[in-house]
């Protein structure tokens, strides 16, 4: 149940830091460094889904032999969190992928 919250959180900060951006005005002030970087962001990012999917494996086996307290609905929630964020990871990456690519052809 606690993937369900860190992803419910994660969602929140998320809409946080989009209005944030959203509200900041649009001068051409030199941006502040904040506390954190893209990259720093997206490695955290990685981390959750590769916990997320740790921790679905584990409540999978617990399941498979037979640990009392471990519910079928319980296992397959956990795969499909575990399922989702990594198809998110992936699109986040593709598209990724796209931009250095797009960058990368435009001429000098």
């Amino acid at each position: 149940m606690s993937q369900g919250i860190e992803f419910n959180r994660l969602m929140l900060d998320m809409r946080a830091m989009q209005m944030d951006a959203m509200s900041q005005p649009k001068s051409a002030a030199v941006p502040q460094i904040s506390g954190s970087s893209f990259s720093d962001m997206l490695g955290q990012a990685v981390n959750k889904v590769s916990d997320t999917q740790q921790a679905s494996n584990q409540l999978a086996s617990a399941f498979e032999i037979g640990k009392s307290g471990v519910d079928l609905t319980d296992v397959m929630i956990s795969s499909q969190k575990a399922s989702v964020s990594f198809q998110a990871l992936t699109q986040v990456r593709n598209k990724l992928v796209q931009a250095y690519q797009d960058i990368m052809q435009m001429p000098v």
